[in-house]
């Protein structure tokens, strides 16, 4: 059989998911065009080669809503025989793009695919698609009578490993702190690719990060769902999480440059990583944020490795609870545990935070001698997709 191999990674800043925000004033089809445009660029390669464009987004409403990847393609030039297709799993739709990428490859569907993910969450606010509507349906009701937004699982998921509110403020603060250290070192600038503005702008620095964020400072924000109407259901619960232990609702876009050996061999692209193994898996839809803790298991037993033989780990930061509830059961050093920081730092564009988790586990790999890194994603209805990445030798 083919063996995938990622020739290149890329990604756009990250910035703030409001109106007032870095990337709030371009469409996120012309933003994933640009990153799309840079990846091919990078490599050198005839855009008309690509077979697939894969692309995670999860709000696929309004500017969002006509295969986005394709108007994307189209607005960066690419050939009008080159299509594309949106996937969909929560979280996890650009980890998801990547693996079916990998997985086309592999059975000789293609020969070079992007995998991509884009979402503008100031253009596109999340639940734009639901429109108010019950997505659930009275099966699902039926037989889980007590279903809760995300925020509350994330406390369910705090309280049932005892993570203190301490501790978690603590995680949030040490992601800024490692992505500003990243930032400062020059750690993003072989995966950050320029976005040009409607108006001229350029930007070309995460917006989201907060270099003088403090457990102190986080410790004075309330938790910001203990007066949901699903709270009361949790009468004794201690309420932990805040918008200060939470990703950050941002808009961005990341693509990867996927191919088989044989084609980049003839076209003389240097592959810089391969994906090992890769599953996914469903687990509790209440507790809902614990997917990546089986995931990871069932990836790791695929692989045949242990935890131990990981030089990285990104889990997503949905929220502090979900990385440190993993690491509880995947005891990792805690110093390989997102490095350079994760979603409280650089942000949650949801369909594109896939994608862009492999980008930087790989630039930081390659950047630490690193060889074997594993990313896990949770995911809304208690999903997780969970993959093994090698550093291929230069």
């Amino acid at each position: 059989m083919p063996t995938a191999v990622i020739i290149d990674a890329v990604r756009s800043p990250m910035g703030r998911g409001k109106q007032s925000g870095a990337l709030a004033g371009i469409h996120p089809v012309d933003l994933l065009a640009q990153v799309l445009s840079a990846l091919v660029e990078r490599q050198g390669v005839d855009p008309g080669l690509i077979d697939d464009v894969l692309v995670g987004c999860v709000g696929q409403a309004g500017e969002q809503s006509a295969t986005p990847g394709r108007q994307a393609l189209l607005a960066a030039g690419f050939p009008e025989h080159v299509p594309s297709v949106t996937i969909e799993r929560k979280c996890g739709s650009g980890q998801q793009a990547i693996d079916f990428a990998v997985q086309g490859v592999v059975a000789g569907a293609y020969d070079m695919v992007i995998a991509a993910g884009v979402e503008s969450m100031s253009r596109v606010p999340m639940g734009s698609a639901r429109m108010g509507q019950d997505p659930l349906g009275v099966g699902v009701r039926a037989r889980y009578p007590l279903l809760v937004p995300q925020g509350l699982s994330a406390e369910l998921v705090a309280d049932k490993w005892s993570l203190s509110r301490a501790r978690l403020d603590e995680y949030a603060a040490r992601s800024h702190a490692l992505a500003a250290r990243a930032a400062r070192t020059g750690g993003f600038g072989d995966e950050i690719v320029p976005i040009t503005l409607p108006d001229g702008g350029v930007v070309d620095r995460d917006e989201t990060i907060r270099p003088d964020t403090t457990p102190e400072r986080l410790a004075a924000l309330a938790p910001a769902f203990a007066k949901s109407p699903d709270a009361a259901h949790f009468p004794d619960l201690e309420f932990k999480i805040t918008a200060g232990n939470s990703s950050q609702i941002t808009d961005g876009a990341s693509a990867l440059l996927i191919t088989s050996e044989e084609r980049a061999r003839q076209l003389g692209l240097r592959p810089r990583a391969r994906i090992v193994a890769s599953a996914v898996c469903g687990d509790d839809p209440l507790l809902m944020l614990t997917g990546p803790i089986a995931a990871t298991a069932k990836v790791l037993a695929r692989a045949g490795l242990s935890i131990h033989d990981i030089d990285a780990a990104e889990v997503n930061e949905a929220f502090a609870s979900v990385p440190l509830a993993w690491r509880a059961e995947h005891p990792i050093d805690e110093a390989k545990l997102n490095p350079r920081g994760g979603a409280i730092a650089l942000g949650h564009p949801l369909g594109a935070s896939g994608c862009r988790l492999m980008t930087t586990m790989i630039n930081h790999l390659e950047q630490s001698g690193g060889r074997l890194g594993l990313q896990a994603m949770c995911e809304a209805g208690g999903m997780a997709n969970a993959s093994i990445v090698e550093i291929l030798p230069h």
